[in-house]
């Protein structure tokens, strides 16, 4: 089970397949096997890095995520353990914050960005959901918080082809919750991020991608991260919800890794 130690914790991480490097951000859960449809594909021709966040699953339960700007940090923190001079990023959700970090204080470490179910800054819509999504977690526990996600996460005719995985998944993700602190610090990190006013700065190439039924980061944010991040490309998925990378992977993976293969330094293409 191979770890590295960052600061007061000690890092789960997996490495697959080989070639440049390409680290997977996990987002609100911070689980590494959220990406679990994505590590076969882009294995094939990447060196993929998936790894726990601090405070969740086979990493250290100390020291939660107070902020996004600690979980780039980490991430940092991480691909220097690992050696890594350079790589790509694929953030997902509060992944994609981190890699929005990554991409304005550290661009010379990314080859290339991807954002997805991305954000600028919260709104009134996006304090309304997480306040709720925390209030779920702080008076009825982690069982109806994770019922719950399943509704906000998925659409309705994927929940119904898939109830009885879907149900698999909530028993797997309950006997695994982490204390309560930290999913409420994560949330509280997410409401608190804003680098918008630095999104102009980007320069390293950048992808944007969304879900039109995403209800938890609606493709409007999408729209404006591509229109605020310099030369940005953009794609909107017709449906997929909020983890389309896992409802419809196949459309995820063919529309990343045309664009990692175009952003790979020649000589580790």
């Amino acid at each position: 089970m191979p770890r590295v130690s960052i600061g007061d914790s000690r890092m789960y991480y997996e490495r697959h397949g080989g070639g440049f490097p390409v680290l997977f951000v996990t987002g609100l859960s911070g689980y590494a096997s959220f990406w679990r449809d994505q590590i076969p594909a882009f294995s094939r021709s990447y060196d993929v890095i998936v790894y726990d966040h601090r405070g969740v699953g086979q990493s250290d339960h100390v020291g939660a995520a107070s902020s996004i700007d600690r979980l780039a940090a980490d991430a940092i923190a991480l691909i220097d353990q690992l050696g890594l001079k350079k790589i790509h990023i694929i953030g997902h959700s509060a992944g994609s914050a981190v890699a929005q970090i990554l991409a304005i204080d550290h661009p010379e470490r990314l080859a290339s960005v991807v954002l997805a179910g991305a954000w600028t800054k919260p709104d009134a819509y996006f304090r309304r959901f997480f306040g709720l999504r925390k209030e779920l977690l702080s008076r009825l526990g982690p069982s109806s918080y994770i019922q719950a996600n399943t509704l906000f996460l998925y659409p309705a005719n994927y929940i119904a082809a898939n109830n009885e995985h879907l149900r698999q998944l909530e028993a797997q993700w309950l006997a695994n919750f982490p204390p309560l602190e930290v999913t409420a610090s994560r949330i509280d990190a997410i409401l608190a991020f804003d680098r918008t006013a630095d999104l102009s700065r980007i320069r390293v190439p950048t992808l944007v991608l969304s879900a039109h039924d995403d209800l938890i980061t609606p493709s409007y944010f999408g729209e404006e991260l591509a229109r605020r991040i310099p030369g940005a490309e953009a794609k909107f998925f017709p449906q997929g919800g909020h983890d389309f990378t896992r409802v419809v992977p196949r459309e995820f993976n063919q529309a990343v890794l045309p664009f990692l293969q175009a952003h790979t330094p020649r000589e580790q293409a």
